[in-house]
């Protein structure tokens, strides 16, 4: 059985909590074993988690779940590109699987809540597959 980790940011709480939900929710589905759910503050964060948890060797695969809205200045551009990669090269480095799950930038808040679920699954859904590949 895939077991795999979940990372999600809090910061835009209203819907990442609804990712979350839906990551577990298809994992189940699935037959896909969560084994630990790790929650950071922010986007940004979650190449430091996602770094303990594929350090983990009950963990196949890790799902990166964030919202970053946009908002009137770049920020949004630098917190999504830098996690994007970040979690990239830790996937590599490491050799397991690490989904984006990280819906932006330079998206609305309405655009985030429409795209919430769908981010979620697709990024269960990947990481069961490419754990596939081993």
């Amino acid at each position: 059985m895939v077991a795999i980790g979940i990372v999600v940011a809090k910061y835009n709480y209203d819907i990442t909590n609804i990712m979350v939900q839906k990551a577990k929710d298809h994992a189940e589905f699935l037959g896909v074993k969560v084994e630990k759910v790790y929650e950071v503050p922010g986007t940004f964060d979650i190449p430091y988690a996602t770094k303990k948890l594929l350090e983990d060797k009950k963990i196949d695969a890790v799902v990166a779940l964030g919202a970053v809205v946009e908002g009137e200045t770049d920020h949004d551009n630098i917190v999504a590109l830098t996690a994007a990669r970040e979690i990239m090269d830790l996937s590599m480095k490491y050799d397991k699987p690490v989904t984006n799950g990280i819906s932006g930038p330079k998206m609305t808040r309405a655009q985030a809540v429409a795209r919430a679920e769908g981010y979620a699954k697709r990024a269960v859904e990947a990481a069961v597959k490419l754990c596939k590949l081993k």
